[in-house]
């Protein structure tokens, strides 16, 4: 197989993040305002199967991390499963995962900086959006290290406002351990499609393999960072979900805006309920700091096999960021974030999550034992989950999803005809 690299004509990023700031940034991606958000929805579809959906996640992100961690290994460039996909599938699996995740991902950018907006001032919600927006391009813009900092800022207190969830929900004279045990109205379909909900708030692992151009010593720290940030994760998703069904119940929970902060009241201590809704926005902004980064990064590889224009490959030559990917991520996110409420339009992000790792997990079939090769059955299982918990969303997320890879396919046909002729 191929293990190309940026030509030399193209300037490289360069590797200045350690095991450290690799974590910090995953954890950013994944400890973001899904925990905040992202229970609800999950406990409407599975009710008292809550935590099986959630388990079920947590092994599918398991092993799709263990195969992005040993592709990242072995192909540590800009890029992710866009990368990986060219070089283990062909170009168009590879062009496919990073069009899904480029376009998915951008959405996502603006419903974060909305969800943010929302947070820190409602009535100037698409206002605060922007200004968020513009915030984290500019910090992305002077530096990855300056990015790494601020997110271990917003990790530690993200963290910290969860771990006082949790102590006061579980200490509380309310909480019924009892909410824990499920019910016969846990249907298998709700667990699935809980899954898959609950799926798209770890994906952000993605996030240190897309930097892969930056990392110092690569074939050692991007497998420890992704394993460290996901395992981090997944207690802490564990400890929060058991905390809030003590206290709320899954009917309860199923029918919260607010899950968290309703929590908080329902154990006693409403006072922290303000507390809450500042970690949610510091949240929100975290995952927004790193979904800029993760896109940015394979729009610059793209830009680099000239599946977008080849202007989006610069590399500032004292910054050593894309600049050109990340201005240009920045101005489309800020203009939708603007004009356009995108948060309950990016279902198919789920679906082209989903659809991105099951190409990671198909290139991570084809890796040799020498090359690193995970145990057969976590590539297996990891493809299998993604396209089971895929096609498990509401039908409205498997549509629009089906839209938007059948749109970059169709996009794709067209540049290569148009090429040959």
């Amino acid at each position: 197989m191929s293990t190309s690299a940026p030509s030399a004509a193209t300037e490289e990023l360069r590797r200045h993040l350690g095991v450290f700031d690799a974590v910090a940034i995953g954890l950013g991606s994944m400890i973001g305002a899904g925990v905040f958000a992202a229970l609800a929805p999950a406990a409407a579809a599975a009710r008292s199967g809550l935590l099986i959906g959630l388990a079920l996640a947590g092994v599918v992100a398991y092993c799709n991390a263990t195969s992005s961690a040993r592709l990242a290994a072995r192909y540590p460039q800009s890029g992710g499963t866009y990368v990986y996909g060219r070089e283990r599938l062909g170009e168009f699996w590879g062009y496919l995962a990073g069009w899904g995740f480029v376009v998915g991902k951008t959405a996502s950018c603006a419903a974060m900086a909305l969800t943010v907006g929302s947070y820190v001032w409602p009535a100037q919600a698409h206002a605060v959006a922007v200004a968020a927006v513009v915030a984290l391009t500019a910090v992305n813009y002077v530096g990855v290290q300056k990015a790494a900092w601020l997110t271990r800022a917003i990790v530690t207190v993200v963290l910290a406002v969860l771990a006082a969830v949790v102590t006061v929900c579980l200490t509380s004279a309310d909480a019924d351990r009892g909410h824990w045990t499920v019910g016969a109205e846990a249907g298998f379909h709700g667990v699935l499609q809980a899954a898959g909900l609950l799926f798209f708030a770890f994906a952000g692992y993605a996030r240190v393999a897309t930097l892969g151009e930056e990392v110092r010593e690569p074939q050692r720290t991007i497998p420890r960072a992704i394993s460290l940030a996901l395992g981090i994760t997944l207690v802490v998703y564990a400890a929060v979900a058991l905390a809030v069904l003590a206290v709320l119940g899954p009917e309860r929970l199923a029918h919260t805006a607010a899950p968290l902060a309703d929590a908080v009241r329902a154990a006693g201590v409403p006072g922290l309920a303000p507390v809450v809704r500042v970690g949610a926005a510091v949240a929100a902004l975290g995952s927004l700091l790193a979904l800029i980064l993760g896109v940015s990064r394979t729009t610059l590889a793209m830009a680099r096999d000239r599946h977008l224009p080849r202007q989006l490959a610069a590399v500032h030559p004292r910054f050593a960021v894309p600049h050109h990917a990340e201005l240009a991520v920045g101005a489309v996110v800020a203009v939708l974030a603007a004009t356009a409420d995108v948060r309950g339009a990016i279902g198919f992000s789920s679906f082209g999550v989903l659809a991105y790792y099951a190409v990671a997990n198909a290139s991570a079939w084809t890796l040799t034992p020498d090359e690193g090769r995970p145990p057969r059955i976590v590539p297996v299982l990891g493809a299998t989950g993604c396209l089971v918990l895929a096609f498990a969303l509401p039908a409205a997320s498997v549509l629009w999803g089906a839209v938007v890879i059948a749109l970059g396919a169709a996009a794709y046909g067209v540049r290569k005809v148009l090429a040959r002729t």
